[in-house]
């Protein structure tokens, strides 16, 4: 059993698709631009807000940084209103994660998504878990892929990398895991297909997550 567990929280402790697509079809509204799917919108989370709805608009506006500003401050003013109306913990999660606690297990949260956003949600969720950190995306840090939040987060709990574990459910968190230079499993359930996360250890049901982190 690892001593500590890094968890993504988008699309692998709690599903935010619904909230995050409704906010950023608002925003895009506002300015005449048309929407798109929840399917589509699957496969732009997981960078942070900003890329989040730059990826949505029209490629022609993608690089006026000016309007990506003004797109963006739309979405957050909607997004923060209505960020947890259809948002809710995938099944058998807050169940997973009272029982690590129980055992001991230290746990952090390691996001790309805006920090209060990310502390709101935890809270909101699993106010019951002492997490050692609850990281997201926060001005001067890197997102990951960048290891700089694994290191952040091992230093905190005073545990070595050996000893640590990330869960994610993108590549995005397979390679802050290998960069940070800790073990990562990946989740099926979340925002990414299985092929997108071929070649990492892949886990299908919390009940199979549970039976290797115990």
């Amino acid at each position: 059993m690892k001593k500590l567990i890094l968890w993504d929280l988008d699309g692998t402790l709690i599903d935010t698709l619904e909230d995050l697509g409704k906010a950023v079809n608002h925003a895009l509204s506002l300015h005449g631009l048309p929407p798109h799917t929840p399917e589509e919108y699957r496969k732009m989370v997981g960078h942070g807000v900003r890329n989040l709805v730059q990826q949505a608009l029209p490629p022609d506006r993608q690089s006026d940084e000016a309007f990506v500003d003004l797109v963006l401050a739309a979405f957050k003013a909607y997004y923060s209103d209505h960020i947890d109306v259809f948002t809710r913990p995938y099944p058998g999660i807050a169940e997973l994660l009272s029982a690590l606690q129980e055992r001991g297990v230290k746990m952090a949260v390691a996001s790309n998504k805006f920090q209060e956003g990310t502390e709101y949600l935890i809270k909101a969720f699993f106010p019951d878990i002492r997490f050692v950190s609850v990281l997201g995306n926060r001005p001067g840090y890197p997102l990951k892929p960048d290891p700089a939040i694994v290191e952040e987060v091992l230093e905190k709990a005073g545990v070595g990398p050996e000893e640590a574990l990330m869960v994610g459910d993108s590549p995005t968190d397979m390679r802050t895991a290998a960069n940070g230079g800790i073990d990562a499993i990946a989740v099926s359930w979340g925002y990414r297909s299985r092929d997108d996360l071929a070649g990492n250890r892949i886990v299908h049901s919390v009940e199979e997550l549970r039976e290797l982190l115990y």
